[in-house]
C-alpha cells in the first residue's frame, strides 16, 4: 500500500501536470463508444453509471456509484478501446479529473491481458477542481505475474477509469485527453 500512497502524492506534485505542447498527435476514443463495467459480470453488488456530461466543447465521462466489495465484488469503470494503437513512442497518457476527493485508477489492457482479472493499474487522485495528470506507463503496475512489468505503448487496446477495492461512493468527471 506504500507504493500507491507514494504514487499519488508524485501525480499530484508538479512534474505530474501536462504541460503545453507535450503530447504527441493522438486522439482518445470518442466518448460515446466508451462503455460502463461492474463486478455484477462476475456476482458482485457494486451498482453505478457512466454518463456524458458538461456543456458542448468542455464533455466529459462522469462516473458515479456505489463500490461495494460484498460477495467478493469491489468496482466500477469507464472503458474505452482503442481503435488506432498508441503510437510506440508515448511515454504515458494524460487525463483530466475531478471528483469527490476520493482515490482512482486508471487501468489499461494490452494484447497480452487475455484473462477478465489482468489488467494494468495506477492509482489517481481526484479534488473538487479540474486538474491535468501526466501518468507514466512506468506508475502502473501488472495485476499479476503473468505481465510485463511495464506495459508497451503499442500493445495497449483499452484505458478504464475505475472506482476499485473498497467500499465508498464513487463520483469521477474523467477525461482522456492523449498521450505524451
Amino acid at each position: 500500500m506504500k507504493w500507491i500512497l507514494a504514487l499519488v502524492l508524485g501525480l499530484m506534485a508538479a512534474p505530474g501536470v501536462a504541460q503545453e505542447g507535450d503530447m504527441r498527435d493522438y486522439t482518445p476514443p470518442a466518448l460515446e463508444t466508451w462503455r460502463y463495467i461492474s463486478d455484477q459480470v462476475m456476482g458482485g453488488v457494486s451498482e453505478g453509471q457512466a454518463e456524458i456530461a458538461g456543456p458542448e466543447g468542455a464533455r466529459h465521462l462522469r462516473l458515479t456509484g456505489t463500490v461495494s466489495t460484498a460477495n467478493r465484488g469491489g468496482f466500477i469503470q469507464v472503458r474505452g478501446d482503442l481503435l488506432t494503437p498508441l503510437p510506440k513512442g508515448a511515454q504515458g497518457v494524460v487525463v483530466r479529473v475531478k471528483g469527490n476527493g476520493e482515490g482512482y485508477f486508471i487501468h489499461l489492457r494490452t494484447r497480452g491481458t487475455v484473462l477478465p482479472w489482468q489488467y494494468y493499474q495506477a492509482p489517481i487522485p481526484s479534488g473538487p477542481e479540474w486538474q491535468e495528470l501526466r501518468v507514466p506507463f512506468t506508475a502502473f503496475r501488472a495485476s499479476g505475474a503473468m505481465l510485463r512489468d511495464v506495459p508497451r505503448a503499442g500493445d495497449i487496446k483499452s484505458l478504464a477509469a475505475v472506482a476499485y477495492g473498497r467500499d465508498y461512493e464513487a463520483d469521477l468527471s474523467f477525461e482522456w485527453i492523449g498521450v505524451y
